[in-house]
């Protein structure tokens, strides 16, 4: 068994720094309850450092051949998957996640470095039509040095996002993780360093969440703030980008519907829900929680999706028998179970699930409500959990507005077999991501985002790689 690193450190111009003299940050094990370690945290003297670090790596980083950066980022990918084993255990004991899903995790890291190492290549400008003797040119070229900030649900798998697009891009990064998952964002900038990524280009710190937002988006020397959290942080991080006008990319909060038509193919459907649902145990900004469906179908989902539901095993993600490991700290189960108590308590049925379970770690049973009422809390605010709530539509029209009404617009599902209404919808959900017939939304070579409160701008695909990028138009006479 792969056992938990005490000397966790963090990494600036090219030094692993530990905690003499700094405060630090206990790291628990959501299973057990257990302390594994603890972090030093970044102290401003640290940030100014690595700023200063940051500052010089774009000047070098950036003037890289792309075929060599592409050659370095593909190294990375290498590197995550010979080392995919210790990651996953590290992920699993610091956040919960079944080990199946951390190694998944792990695995999607070394598709979105391959990826981005070749659209780097692909960063084209363009020669506008111009008389004879004259040239008017249209450049993309690298924004400058970026500060990154990335969640506990899917640590590695976000902090590649962005650090693979803005390396790809020939921007210097400085990743700030998040203190409750350490190790396995260590490991992965471990891969970064041994590839070759200059000392310079990469940076990774922990530390006081706002007290480190704040030093390194007040800096002249960030270019650009890429962001994956909650709509509240996000809109307090805009407010700081402001004073510098930093560009942004903002992955917020969603609170994802899931319109079954009654025409859909119904065991198949409960099959995926089931299993999509409690998925790092519902921890997920695009996971399926409103499930609105048919009327005509509507008392056979529910029952079908219960069934699945209480079936699934809870436990130690390092079991591989759990099908869902606990939630990732300690605040989560109380929060869940707020919403769920309002949810009864206003007439929806708990039809399983709906408690905590056992008296070590932060798990919580799987839960099923249905005939949920709309004023109950967990339909306008995102659970965030291992909660799914089902409510029946009769018409298309209903359903849209249902699944439209709230400020949040991340991703959307719809099940059915008609392609004019699978049209419709696709058209009429105002989310940036749709999984028609599939709850499968999220690869290297497409757009990750949302729009309204959910935030804006993209991650993957030549969109991802394009928001570390700026446009200059050159005119030559």
């Amino acid at each position: 068994m792969t056992a938990y690193p005490t000397d966790l450190k963090f990494y600036i111009a090219g030094s692993w720094r530990s905690g003499e003299g700094r405060d630090h940050h206990q790291v628990i094990n959501p299973a057990t309850g257990a302390v594994l370690a603890e972090l030093p945290l970044a102290t401003p003297d640290d940030l100014d450092e690595a700023l200063a670090a940051v500052e010089r790596g774009f000047k070098s980083w950036s003037a890289v051949d792309v075929n060599a950066r592409a050659a370095i980022l593909h190294k990375v990918a290498d590197l995550i998957r010979e080392r995919t084993d210790t990651i996953a255990a590290y992920l699993t004991m610091e956040q919960g996640k079944p080990i199946a899903e951390s190694k998944g995790e792990v695995a999607s890291c070394a598709g979105v470095f391959d990826y981005f190492a070749e659209e780097a290549k692909r960063a084209y400008g363009r020669v506008l039509v111009r008389p004879t003797g004259q040239r008017s040119l249209v450049l993309k070229q690298p924004i400058g040095p970026v500060a990154a900030f990335s969640p506990w649900n899917f640590p590695v798998s976000l902090m590649s996002k962005k650090m693979a697009a803005a390396l790809a891009a020939g921007c210097s990064i400085i990743s700030k993780p998040p203190e409750e998952t350490p190790a396995c964002t260590i490991a992965l900038m471990q891969c970064v360093v041994d590839a070759g990524v200059p000392a310079d280009a990469a940076q990774l710190v922990y530390g006081v969440p706002d007290m480190v937002s704040r030093h390194l988006i007040a800096s002249p020397i960030i270019r650009k703030v890429s962001f994956t959290g909650s709509v509240p942080v996000g809109k307090h991080l805009l407010k700081l980008c402001a004073d510098g006008v930093k560009r942004t990319t903002m992955e917020l909060g969603g609170h994802a519907p899931v319109l079954v038509f009654d025409d859909c193919d119904l065991e198949k459907t409960l099959d995926m829900a089931a299993f999509t649902k409690f998925r790092n145990a519902g921890q997920i900004c695009i996971s399926p929680t409103r499930f609105y469906v048919q009327d005509g179908i509507y008392e056979a989902f529910a029952k079908g999706l219960a069934e699945r539901t209480a079936k699934v095993k809870v436990g130690d993600g390092l079991d591989i028998d759990s099908g869902m490991g606990p939630l990732a700290n300690e605040r989560r189960p109380g929060a869940v179970s707020a919403l769920v108590e309002d949810a009864r308590a206003k007439g929806a049925k708990i039809l399983t699930g709906g408690e905590r379970q056992g008296n070590v770690g932060n798990f919580y049973r799987p839960t099923v409500i249905s005939d949920v009422p709309m004023d109950a809390d967990i339909m306008n605010n995102e659970p965030f959990g291992p909660v799914a709530l089902i409510r029946p539509f009769s018409r298309m029209d209903e359903a849209l507005e249902q699944a439209n009404r709230l400020p949040f617009g991340l991703a959307g599902y719809a099940f059915t077999q008609n392609l004019r209404t699978a049209n419709l919808v696709a058209d009429a959900m105002e989310v940036g991501m749709v999984g028609m017939n599939s709850f499968a939304i999220s690869s290297p070579d497409a757009p990750f985002g949302g729009v309204k409160e959910s935030g804006f701008g993209s991650e993957g695909g030549p969109e991802g790689l394009d928001s570390y990028l700026v446009t200059k138009a050159v005119h030559m006479y």
